[in-house]
Order: C-alpha cells, then sequence, then structure tokens
C-alpha cells in the first residue's frame, strides 16, 4: 500500500493533479498494488470522476454545517468522491483534542483516517482513538530525498509497529522514503505501506519513480 501525497506543489495542483492521478491509475492497474492519491480537496471531485483511483483529502476539520468559514467539512469530501483523509500530517499539526474530534467526525461519515506521530509519545496518544491507519513520520525528515525514517531511525520503525500491532492498527511509514530498500526496510520492520511525496510528485518521471517503489511490495 502506497499513499502518494499530492501536497500543494505545482506538479499536482489542478490539472497537474489530474495527470497525475492518471499515472497513479496505469502503475496500480499494471502492477496490482493499492496506491492511494492524496489530494488538495479542491482537486478530489475532478480526480474522481477522472481516474479510477482511490482519492483521500489531505484534511478535514472537526466541524459540522454552519458557520465555519473557511473550514473542510468531511461531508463535502465524501460527496466529491474522497475515502479517507490524513490527520495531523507535520505540515499541519492538531492538538490531541482536535484530532480526536476530527477522527469522530471522520467515522460518523465514513471516512477512513490515517493519522501521522511524530514521536512515539505522540503515536502513543493518537493510537487511543483508534484511527484505521496510524503513521510514524519524524518531521525533520518530511521532504528530505537523500535520508529516510528506515535508514536512520529503524529502531524507532520497530517499536511503533509494535505498538500499532498491539492495537491492531497498520502502521503507514513516512518521512524521506525514496528507495527501494527504505521500502523493504520498512515492511521489514512491520509497516504495512508507506507514504511518499517529493520523491514522486516532484520526480521528472512521476510513473518510473512509483514502479521502482512498487517493485518493493511484489
Amino acid at each position: 500500500m502506497i499513499f502518494v501525497n499530492f501536497k500543494t506543489y505545482q506538479e499536482s495542483t489542478g490539472s497537474n493533479a489530474l495527470r497525475l492521478a492518471k499515472i497513479i491509475e496505469e502503475v496500480s492497474m499494471q502492477t496490482g498494488i493499492k496506491i492511494i492519491a492524496v489530494a488538495q480537496p479542491s482537486d478530489i471531485k475532478e480526480i474522481c470522476q477522472s481516474a479510477k483511483v482511490e482519492v483521500w483529502s489531505q484534511k478535514i476539520d472537526p466541524v459540522e454545517y454552519g458557520a465555519h468559514t473557511g473550514a473542510i467539512i468531511a461531508e463535502a469530501v465524501v460527496e466529491d468522491g474522497a475515502i479517507g483523509t490524513f490527520l495531523n500530517h507535520s505540515e499541519n499539526k492538531l492538538d490531541i483534542e482536535v484530532i480526536q474530534k476530527c477522527i469522530d467526525r471522520a467515522n460518523q461519515v465514513g471516512l477512513k483516517t490515517l493519522v501521522f506521530a511524530g514521536s512515539i509519545e505522540e503515536l502513543n496518544q493518537i493510537i487511543r482513538f483508534s484511527p484505521t491507519y496510524i503513521s510514524y513520520e519524524p518531521a525533520e525528515l518530511v521532504g528530505s530525498t537523500s535520508v529516510s525514517v528506515s535508514q536512520s531511525k529503524p529502531e524507532m520503525i520497530k517499536e511503533a509497529a509494535d505498538i500499532a500491532r498491539a492495537h491492531g492498527t497498520p502502521l503507514i511509514v513516512g518521512a524521506g522514503i525514496h528507495s527501494q530498500q527504505d521500502v523493504k526496510k520498512s515492511i521489514e520492520l512491520g509497516a504495512m505501506g508507506i507514504a511518499v511525496a517529493t520523491n514522486i510528485v516532484k520526480s521528472t518521471d512521476p510513473k518510473a519513480a512509483l514502479l521502482d517503489l512498487v517493485q518493493s511490495f511484489l
């Protein structure tokens, strides 16, 4: 399982988001590996209409219909076709109480959740709320194209995997994942899948980069 975070890069916004989603669809169908497009809320509907790929929102807010200017409500991304949502990414951190409220809101409308933790302590707090997936992702390695968490902190992945397994929650590993070796090591240590962004979205050949990572699951 691979989550491709589109972030707000120019290469993955608007018409470019549709292009990247089609690449993900092609690679997923070719290899049989589940690859999820995690898009900006403004691109979800168009992607769902043009590509056969599972689409998640990059966030939701812990609010319902009402006077919440600028908020992203769970119902809206579901109506547009999203299956799940990221929460608490290192680039969009939330208070622990807000995380719980967002998970509750997602559950109310049937959205899956992948909640990020930047430390083992935070992971232990979050996993009590029963997210669909939990991710260990040290903030200092997010966006790195040279050092991955599997290289620099393998023991932390193992600890996170043990905690996740004890709660029956699949672990997703992110932060600097950019090679087959990174993916294989993460899986060996107990992860179910990976979350990637820069290595795919900013690549001169996203399809080739994605195919390279997918080989680790075959």
